[in-house]
């Protein structure tokens, strides 16, 4: 049986004063990376060692990424940085307390922004400095290909190519892989792997620093639980 972890970034920064943060690269707190840390005891404790690692290009998967396999005593193995496992980008709305958002468009838009499927928040214009095409770490990166505002539909449609070309190769090979990234990078995988509805992905929610552990036959979940039981959120379930 092939094993598939996902890890969401330990807590950042920005998750603890509540912002919106998309393609901004915040750092971990402290309990970010004890979270990070705690990962990586829970995953030694299932005798889990992947063959290969995955991430975005932002701090905070990357670091939680580093910790959870330093852990393992798995630093050693081939890592895979890419800007399609980035968080989905939040356009204008990055930086922005969610609260004070709440305020201004109400909760219901706030939800429809943040959780819904296919409606992508107010883009950042070409000349916003904030715009991923003025950031060196996307220099070789067709600028048409960068967003400006993302759905979870749009982020899937980067992550869907991503995972079948460069992720499932591996686990076809019967390679455990683990992938530390990003709550809407995540769910777009999950709603790939898990066969879920447009309407039903609103209500996934992928928790910080708590590794799932999916276990395949093929590129097919039949098995999948979250290690913190304590932490754990309602999965979909195996198709």
């Amino acid at each position: 049986m092939t094993r598939l972890v996902l890890i969401r970034h330990g807590q950042s920064v920005w998750n603890k004063e509540n912002r919106f943060t998309g393609w901004v690269d915040v750092d971990l707190t402290e309990a970010g990376e004890a979270e990070a840390a705690r990962a990586g005891e829970l995953l030694k404790a299932q005798g889990f060692a992947p063959s290969y690692a995955f991430t975005s290009v932002l701090k905070r998967a990357i670091r939680t990424l580093n910790i959870a396999l330093e852990g393992l005593d798995r630093l050693w193995i081939p890592v895979e940085k890419s800007w399609r496992l980035n968080e989905r980008h939040y356009g204008a709305l990055a930086g922005m307390n969610k609260a004070e958002v709440a305020q201004a468009h109400g909760a219901e838009q706030v939800k429809i922004w943040r959780r819904s499927y296919d409606v992508p928040p107010p883009p950042l214009t070409l000349e916003d400095p904030r715009h991923p095409r003025f950031d060196p770490r996307y220099g070789q990166v067709d600028p048409d290909s960068l967003p400006a505002g993302e759905s979870l539909k749009l982020t899937l449609e980067r992550v869907e190519p991503f995972f079948k070309q460069m992720i499932a190769p591996h686990l076809e090979a019967g390679q455990d892989v683990i992938v530390s990234a990003h709550g809407n990078s995540l769910r777009a995988l999950v709603k790939l792997l898990f066969e879920v509805s447009d309407d039903a992905i609103v209500e996934i929610e992928i928790p910080t620093g708590n590794p799932l552990v999916i276990e395949l036959e093929g590129l097919t979940p039949v098995a999948a639980r979250y290690l913190d039981e304590a932490r754990a959120q309602d999965l979909p379930p195996c198709p």
